[in-house]
């Protein structure tokens, strides 16, 4: 999008507001881009496979985000990366070598095949090759030695709300025929989360990389016919993020990239408390340099020498003494120029007198001497240099450079042609071109006298008009004054237009050029036929002045537009109390008066030719606009309701018992990387209070760690007791089919 036009703040304030914004401002803090998430080489843990036996689990928390894995018996995780894989065949080894995680950004070769496993936007996997990549790099980072073929160890793995009963057969596929599993179970990485940090009695908010889920929990048993979910986490942040910045800078010279994107939202991005009044003064001036975060992309900036104060008078002093050489010079020329023509003047003149008493034969050989046809040629050619040298003497004493312009005669026009010879009727016709000449000139003249007149009339009769109803006429000079800026911006953003091919503008443009061709576009001329007659009619040519400024362009485009302008505003100025400077377009323009400016730019002057300036992104009221999607899904043209309407929903009509919304109400419990924005347990719990009854309790906490405490809640309920019987063994795999499911309190149920 190209912005053509500007939005700027309405002039309320007083002289502080004005003060503030031309007050010097301190430096802006700056931020980097970060690179690629490349962390080089990391040792494996190898070690936990020698530790643990075959009753130790192996646990995966299969995020979207990020796929974490250790033992049952590890306090955190071993291993965390992203599910991508890069895979390409190597033409140097001649080999199809794979990166994973985050190896997979090693160079611009590898990211660019990078494949992620899950659908995008989901946390349903879709690339199963990718998936199986993922595992094999899991497996043999945490030492897994094939016993036999397989792992040899029981699995434990998260897997999304309400899963497609398809994905989960695929993945048990996989696992047991893959890799020969001794047992698999499945659990919720939410309700994981849950358990660890000792809930029994609550509502589950869980906004991860995908989604955001609310699930009910009673007696430590999840209510998952009354679990809602939300269309939105970190990875449509981050895309919308995007989306913005790109609609904000659509020529910004730097790779904006999703992981940058997901940096951006984790360091600078918190929940307002107020959105719709923080929204509407966010781009105030008044502290606007803390609000307003500068991010710096690479860039490489063109090296200035800067020259000290001597250094530029000496060369401010050679210019001038430069300039006065070129003076004297060009007035030497100028004086030898003049010497030479008054010289070939007396000689023409002298000729002239010496062809009186000559005969024919001899004054044309004269005059062949010096190159010309006849007298009458000498004659114009010596009233030239008089005129040119009386010219040249006027503009050196500082004379007027305007000649009055003698009338001619033409002697020879009232001359019948049948009376003149070849040379006379030659000459007549060139008497006859001067004279029309001539009389253009005067035209012009007269032309020029008489538009003096009429804009002088013009201007008398708006003074009249201007004494007589003063009202109706400022109404006229405002309504002049509107469309004079309609016209401006629209010249403006036809200007754009042609900047880009697919605009409309340009296509009316190639259209033109198309049918220049043919009259009847899409049918082949064939020789001989169809003849050609373009420029027949003078309006043909009107076609190029089409392809060069485009089809809506007029001769009244091309005029000072500015100029006009200026002097309504100058007359507004002048009579209409309401209008003042502030008011002009030239004030609006300013800078420090711009929205615009202040919403791309900061509270700060811009300079386009710095390289530095022009690799910066400035984050404003993105800050609070993408993590406010979660509590209000319109924003982002999402057709749900926002996290507070669902959790009422939840708790005033999902369940039914008042002793039931008590309990849960008791402990609201945030999980997941979506909820560690600053200010999102406030703004839910002060939101919800204000749609529930005043009486009812609300306790909010956060989880201990938001990101890795669904994978802890795992391997710890993995190395309990209770779990023992709800692993799927590879027997039943083989009897029950792969689609066969062991419920439990902390998974998904086959019916709800």
């Amino acid at each position: 999008m190209t912005i053509t036009s500007a939005r700027y703040i309405n002039n309320y304030s007083s002289a502080n507001q004005s003060d503030i914004r031309l007050s010097p401002k301190p430096p802006p803090r700056i931020w980097s881009s970060i690179e690629p998430p490349f962390k080089g080489y990391q040792a494996p843990p190898s070690d936990g496979y020698v530790q643990s036996s075959k009753s130790t689990a192996i646990v995966i928390d299969n995020g979207a985000s990020l796929l974490r894995a250790g033992w049952s018996f590890d306090k955190s995780p071993r291993l965390a990366f992203p599910a991508t894989v890069a895979r390409y065949r190597d033409r140097k080894i001649n080999r199809t070598v794979s990166y994973v995680g985050y190896n997979a950004y090693a160079d611009a070769t590898t990211r660019g095949q990078i494949r992620n496993a899950f659908e995008p936007g989901s946390s349903i996997v879709g690339n199963w090759d990718v998936m199986e990549g993922l595992l094999d790099y899991t497996f043999a980072s945490l030492g897994v030695a094939a016993e036999n073929g397989g792992v040899g160890r029981p699995i434990v793995m998260t897997e999304p709300v309400a899963n497609l009963g398809y994905s989960r057969k695929t993945m048990n596929e996989l696992l047991f025929e893959c890799y020969s599993a001794p047992s698999v179970s499945f659990g919720i990485d939410s309700l994981f989360s849950y358990r660890f940090n000792k809930g029994r009695h609550g509502l589950v908010v869980s906004s991860s990389h995908t989604a955001t889920h609310l699930i009910p929990v009673l007696d430590s048993k999840p209510m998952l016919s009354s679990a809602t979910r939300l269309n939105w986490g970190g990875f449509h942040g981050a895309d919308y993020l995007l989306k913005l910045l790109r609609l904000k800078y659509p020529s910004f010279p730097g790779k904006l990239t999703e992981y940058q994107m997901e940096d951006m939202i984790r360091n600078h991005c918190y929940i307002s408390q107020d959105f719709d009044r923080e929204m509407s003064s966010f781009l105030d001036w008044s502290g606007l340099e803390d609000r307003d975060h500068v991010i710096q992309y690479p860039f490489t900036e063109q090296i200035i020498i800067e020259k000290s104060e001597e250094e530029l008078a000496r060369i401010a002093e050679r210019k001038r003494e430069g300039g006065r050489r070129l003076q004297e010079q060009a007035a030497k020329m100028r004086l030898e120029k003049l010497v030479r023509k008054e010289q070939t003047l007396e000689y023409y003149k002298s000729l002239r007198e010496q062809l009186a008493n000559q005969t024919k034969k001899e004054i044309k050989r004269l005059l062949d001497d010096d190159e010309f046809k006849d007298e009458a040629q000498l004659e114009r050619t010596i009233q030239d240099l008089e005129k040119s040298i009386r010219k040249s003497r006027n503009k050196d004493v500082g004379g007027p450079e305007n000649i009055e312009e003698v009338e001619p005669s033409y002697p020879l026009l009232e001359i019948a042609d049948e009376n003149l010879d070849e040379a006379g009727l030659k000459e007549k016709r060139h008497q006859r071109l001067m004279k029309s000449g001539y009389e253009a000139r005067l035209r012009a003249k007269v032309e020029k006298e008489l538009e003096k007149a009429r804009i002088a009339e013009e201007e008398r009769l708006d003074d009249e008009r201007r004494e007589k109803d003063i009202d109706s006429w400022l109404e006229e000079r405002r309504a002049a004054r509107l469309t004079l800026l309609q016209r401006i911006k629209e010249r403006d953003r036809l200007k754009a237009d042609l900047g880009n091919r697919k605009s409309l503008a340009s296509q009316i443009r190639m259209k033109t050029l198309a049918n220049l061709a043919s009259d009847q576009p899409g049918k082949k001329r064939r020789r001989g036929g169809d003849d050609d007659n373009f420029g027949a009619n003078d309006d043909d040519w009107g076609v190029y002045r089409t392809v060069a400024t485009g089809e809506h362009s007029d001769d009244d485009e091309e005029e000072d537009l500015g100029a006009g302008l200026k002097g309504i505003e100058a007359q507004l100025l002048k009579y209409d109390p309401s209008f003042n400077e502030n008011n002009t377009l030239e004030a609006q323009s300013d800078w420090t008066q711009s929205l615009v400016h202040a919403f791309l730019r900061g509270p700060r002057p811009f300079d386009p030719e710095s390289q530095q300036e022009a690799h910066q992104i400035h984050l404003n009221v993105e800050r609070i606009r993408v993590p406010e999607v979660v509590f209000q899904p319109s924003i982002a043209g999402l057709d749900q309701a926002g996290i507070v309407e669902v959790a009422a929903g939840i708790i005033n009509h999902g369940l039914a018992k008042e002793q039931d919304q008590i309990s849960v109400l008791g402990d609201i419990f945030l999980t997941g990387g979506n909820t560690m924005f600053t200010g999102f347990d406030e703004r839910l719990k002060r939101e919800l209070r204000a749609v529930l009854p005043t009486e009812a309790p609300i306790n909010l906490r956060k989880a201990k760690d938001q990101v890795f405490d669904a994978w802890r809640g795992a391997a710890q309920w993995a190395a309990s007791a209770e779990s023992k019987q709800r692993f799927v063994t590879r027997e039943e795999f083989h009897e029950k089919g792969s689609e066969y499911l062991k419920e439990h309190n902390l998974g998904n149920a086959t019916a709800i």
